[in-house]
């Protein structure tokens, strides 16, 4: 018999090499999310973004549920049984009973779940977690959503979406507003408006009282045709912005929505 040969440990990281070293799933994942949202905030359908990314309408719809910018009655009902199930259940157990209470097939359930791999950003995920097509997408819902029921919590939903965008006031100057949340984690109803300077406060009782006097879409007066309301300088920007109102012609020049602001 030969000399046994004497053990030597392997050294950490060793093993098999990839075949494909460049090759990054997670990456990939990303990239096609991001060219799915970008698609889908231009308003095309999920069959349209299919045949230009080359992917099945399934697909491109849950990678739209992944980042968070598609909804739909059965998603969330799929989307909030299953998490519901997931309290207590590992995940192929939960989605077994969501396909069972729901009458749908183990497939159907999964392709209104987010990839497991992916980032899965909810609709009250932070600004900074989501992409600028996601962030469109938000805001055009919220918009969606206080037109057709036009409540002041449905546009208190506009208001919190388009925190951190760019507004400009009438004489053009520029400002965007942060609203802060609470000890409970809530927001509080108070905007902080950024002029660089220094930080103003705006009520948002102020912008309530502002929103019930538009009685047209042209205001051809100054900010306070909305009223005699403390910081209605802003509020006259966010309702221009937000399309509530128009303004004169010699006005729009200078209100020109200007870029996101990041911070």
């Amino acid at each position: 018999m030969g000399e046994k040969r004497a053990y030597k440990a392997r050294k950490p990281g060793g093993g098999r090499k990839k075949q494909k070293p460049e090759y990054d799933a997670g990456k990939n994942l990303k990239e096609q999310m991001e060219s799915a949202v970008a698609l889908y905030d231009s308003e095309m359908s999920l069959q349209a973004i299919g045949e230009e990314l080359r992917l099945n309408q399934i697909k491109v719809r849950k990678l739209l549920i992944t980042a968070g910018v598609y909804e739909s009655e059965v998603a969330k009902k799929v989307q909030d049984t299953f998490e519901e199930y997931r309290e207590t259940q590992d995940y192929k157990t939960s989605i077994l009973s969501t396909a069972n209470i729901l009458k749908l097939s183990k497939a159907s359930v999964t392709s209104y779940l987010p990839y497991r791999k992916g980032v899965y950003f909810p609709s009250t995920a932070e600004k900074v977690k989501i992409s600028v097509g996601a962030e469109r997408q938000r805001r055009y819902r919220a918009m969606k959503r206080w037109r057709g029921d036009p409540t002041e919590e449905n546009f208190w939903g506009v208001v919190v979406s388009y925190a951190g965008v760019g507004f400009k006031t009438y004489s053009g100057l520029p400002f965007s507003y942060e609203i802060k949340k609470g000890r409970n984690g809530e927001y509080t109803k108070e905007l902080w408006i950024d002029r660089r300077e220094k930080s103003k406060s705006l009520a948002w009782s102020s912008i309530v009282l502002a929103l019930k006097n538009i009685k047209g879409e042209v205001v051809d007066r100054r900010p306070k045709a909305l009223g005699d309301i403390r910081g209605v300088t802003y509020i006259y920007g966010m309702f221009y912005r937000f399309g509530l109102i128009d303004v004169p012609d010699e006005v729009k020049e200078k209100m020109g929505q200007p870029k996101n602001r990041k911070k």
